[in-house]
């Protein structure tokens, strides 16, 4: 699941990633940069304000890092995950422990189909925020399709249990979409919903996040 940034106050994405890319890519607590496209929730403004942001020979550390981060999400959002991983490897070596940064990283190598690759990248992010849903429910993902199903309903209750009813409703949601859950879309996690995602952690294809905008009213 993908996080957006925090800081600016940035609202969660609702693209396919919904839970595992972190849509929350923290700036130093001063906010010079408050207002920038670089943070606007259009990806292609994003992409382009970034960029400007990025060719400005003052820019450097931390606020570099969260510049090529950002422009990472635009790509991830966009499907543009090659591009993507490119930013992130440059977001991290300025800037080692960017936790958001390296779990968003294991969400792209996850969408690109390079699950391996990104398990140590979301490791490493639990370890510096070891109480993230987001990088939970990206390790549930890498581990469901390696085929380790238990791992998988491990970390999908962990992000439930640290992400709260909404990250629950995610979950309802998306189960219901495809015909595996049947009770309330109301962020409470029961035995019924525990079976429905046992039955989708068997398979290496199941997604329990919903497709796009599909649950925004129900979760928000």
């Amino acid at each position: 699941m993908v996080q957006l940034h925090e800081g600016m106050q940035v609202m969660r994405h609702w693209a396919a990633a919904l839970a595992g890319l972190v849509v929350a890519i923290p700036l130093v607590a001063a906010d010079p940069l408050d207002g920038h496209d670089c943070f606007s929730s259009d990806n292609d403004r994003r992409i382009k304000g970034c960029t400007e942001l990025i060719e400005r020979p003052e820019l450097t550390g931390q606020l570099l890092g969260s510049a090529y981060a950002m422009r990472a999400l635009g790509y991830s959002l966009k499907g543009l995950y090659d591009e993507a991983i490119r930013d992130y490897d440059e977001a991290i070596r300025l800037v080692p422990d960017f936790a958001v940064a390296l779990n968003n990283r294991a969400w792209a190598y996850f969408k690109s189909g390079r699950a391996e690759e990104g398990l140590p990248d979301v490791e490493r992010s639990l370890q510096l925020q070891p109480t993230s849903p987001h990088a939970y429910d990206t390790r549930a993902h890498i581990r469901q399709v390696m085929g380790d199903p238990e791992g998988a309903l491990r970390d999908y209750e962990s992000a439930m249990r640290f992400g709260g009813e909404r990250m629950v409703q995610l979950y309802q949601c998306g189960l219901a979409a495809l015909g595996l859950y049947g009770g309330p879309v109301d962020g409470i996690y029961t035995p019924i919903l525990r079976r429905a995602i046992e039955a989708c952690v068997t398979s290496k294809t199941c997604d329990p996040l919903p497709p796009d905008e599909e649950c925004r009213a129900v979760t928000s």
